[in-house]
């Protein structure tokens, strides 16, 4: 049986609250959700749609690869924004971080407020590493 792993991820310790960045679980890896404000720099971004998923994006792009998971390997993805009419700027950024072919599963949802008053926050479940990753 697998063992369930935990894992901090050091760019993501900002914002810490009471939750695990990464867990995995030998099938899958989940990564909590990211806001901007829980980055450096993105509290400045705060009203900019595209920065802020940008700067999403890349922390889980970062947060998988620590792992030994490439974006590829994410099966679903979970939008909560703070206004869903602004979807289209998040699209924009949104499909750079993934191949044509290799689109996830996602839901979005508009939400009435987010953590440090961010407006965008992302949460992914992707299929486990290939390579068992750093303790």
């Amino acid at each position: 049986m697998e063992q369930i792993r935990r894992i901090a991820i050091p760019q993501l310790e900002t914002g810490k609250g009471p939750f695990s960045n990464v867990v995995l679980d030998g099938t899958y890896a989940f990564v909590s959700g990211i806001v901007a404000s829980d980055l450096e720099g993105g509290a400045a971004a705060h009203g900019d749609i595209g920065r802020e998923t940008e700067l999403v994006m890349t922390a889980i792009r970062d947060a998988l690869a620590h792992v030994g998971i490439g974006m590829e390997r994410i099966l679903r993805v979970d939008v909560h924004m703070t206004d869903v009419g602004r979807m289209a700027e998040l699209d924009e950024v949104y499909v750079r971080f993934f191949a044509a072919d290799a689109l996830p599963a996602r839901t979005c949802t508009q939400s009435g407020g987010l953590a440090g008053g961010s407006n965008v926050e992302i949460t992914v479940m992707a299929r486990g590493p290939s390579r068992q990753p750093p303790q």
